[in-house]
């Protein structure tokens, strides 16, 4: 058995806020609950021990990208994955659904996970993907993680030419509808590797396999993410294939690992809410919404309100999100835990996080960018009311300094304070929650309601 449980604690009275606890054989999880990702099995520039310093709960880690490298097998041959990273608390792990999208559709439609999951509002809708569209920060190269993590990537596993590089001509290729490197079809979906060029296939029954290999705590069925560029057509049959998958998820996973079921259905009202009546109906140990959802942060609060009220108690995961606004509107709706990795990810290419009281706002997004020269003699740290490593140390002119001059140092510094950050938002969450004043909190941080 999986030793898995889930109880909802508290209840926000005035919205469907909920504060609980999630019981793994390796630990628990107070929700809501930001969960990081640690996509090769590793929160990128940190190590296990400074996830437990910070009183990081658990982790998610990434299925497809461990299959290839360095291989589910060999993670389980040494121990699984939790002895692998040195990691002793619970770790969640995707189905890799997503990846196969974003190799496909993803590519095709130039959607990724971060920044342009939502086209209509960087006026991807019908076309167009410049760093105009999507903002400056989007399309920044991260200076010195992005080079050496590619150059290692290609001398480790092999691989051709850089995604973006140049023609012949000279000319960038950044803008060009890229390959589509998926085939999907109703027995499961074969996608060709980034590394080496080879073609894999991943089916139900082998993604089960691989996360009872990593030996994750909670895994996620397998399952089929489409394009928020979709037709109600493909949608609706992109679905009926993940109602399959998911049974065929239940007949095969370890039933020593809690699995969630992931409910799709686009941003379709009818077949969301017969995709959510579906997953209901298994004997999932918790519920992940998934998929398009839709093409503006309006249209995801509209997804998520044909949903939740047909969701019983069991855990609600929200796949991807996680941006401060986000969890405040998603939190108030139900949801009880998120992973996402743009905490992280935009530590790395120079932007902080700031509290309301520090000058964060939602204008802002909640960030500081410490690459602009203002800071270059700024002897405070980057947050005054924050208590992280980094900010008891460190000031904002020693972080532009680390960011400048390409640094290594600097991805450690800004990730633990971000990480950090998200850490104690979600423990005032929480704590509000239990209190009765998360509305309250909410309208301090929102500035409206």
């Amino acid at each position: 058995m999986s030793g898995f449980s889930f109880e909802v604690l508290d209840r926000d009275q005035v919205s469907n806020a909920r504060a609980g606890l999630i019981k793994t054989r390796r630990g628990d999880i107070q929700t809501p609950y930001l969960v990081p990702v640690a996509t090769l099995g590793s929160v990128r520039a940190l190590g296990s021990d400074d996830l437990v310093s910070l009183g990081v709960s658990c982790a998610l880690a990434n299925t497809y990208h461990l299959h290839l490298k360095p291989g589910d097998e060999l993670i389980g041959r040494l121990g699984g994955l939790h002895k692998f990273m040195g990691f002793s608390r619970p770790l969640f792990t995707d189905s890799g659904g997503f990846q196969a999208f974003s190799l496909g559709f993803g590519r095709e439609h130039n959607i990724a996970k971060i920044g342009n999951i939502f086209p209509q509002e960087l006026n991807l809708i019908p076309e167009g993907n410049d760093c105009q569209q999507q903002g400056d920060e989007q399309c920044e190269e991260e200076p010195l993680e992005s080079e050496i993590y590619r150059s290692n990537y290609r001398k480790s596993y092999g691989g051709g030419a850089k995604e973006g590089s140049k023609r012949a001509d000279g000319k960038g290729q950044k803008n060009a509808r890229k390959e589509n490197l998926t085939k999907i079809t109703d027995q499961g979906i074969s996608f060709k590797s980034m590394a080496d060029g080879a073609w894999h296939f991943l089916d139900a029954e082998r993604s089960m396999r691989i996360q009872s290999n990593l030996g994750s705590d909670i895994i996620m069925s397998f399952d089929e993410c489409t394009s928020p560029l979709s037709d109600y057509d493909y949608t609706k049959k992109a679905m009926h294939r993940t109602h399959d998958w998911a049974e065929e998820s239940i007949r095969y996973h370890d039933k020593s690992q809690a699995i969630y079921g992931i409910i799709q259905g686009g941003w379709f009202e009818d077949l969301r809410r017969t995709s959510t009546d579906f997953i209901v109906s298994q004997p999932f140990d918790g519920i992940a919404i998934g998929g398009s959802l839709g093409n503006s942060k309006q249209d995801m609060h509209q997804v998520l309100d044909w949903t939740i009220p047909r969701l019983d108690d069991r855990p609600r995961h929200l796949l991807g999100i996680g941006e401060i606004d986000d969890i405040f509107e998603c939190v108030a709706r139900g949801i009880d835990t998120f992973d996402c990795v743009s905490p992280t990810r935009i530590a790395r290419r120079g932007s902080l996080l700031l509290s309301p009281q520090s000058g964060g706002s939602r204008q802002n997004k909640f960030r500081l960018n410490i690459k602009s020269a203002r800071f270059k003699e700024d002897d405070l740290p980057v947050d005054p009311a924050c208590s992280c490593p980094t900010c008891c140390r460190y000031s904002r002119a020693y972080l532009r300094h680390l960011y400048v001059s390409g640094e290594l140092s600097y991805f450690r510094l800004a990730t633990l304070h971000n990480l950090h950050f998200m850490l104690r938002l979600m423990e005032s969450i929480r704590e509000s929650i239990r209190c009765g004043s998360f509305m309250e909190l909410r309208g301090r941080w929102l500035k409206a309601i």
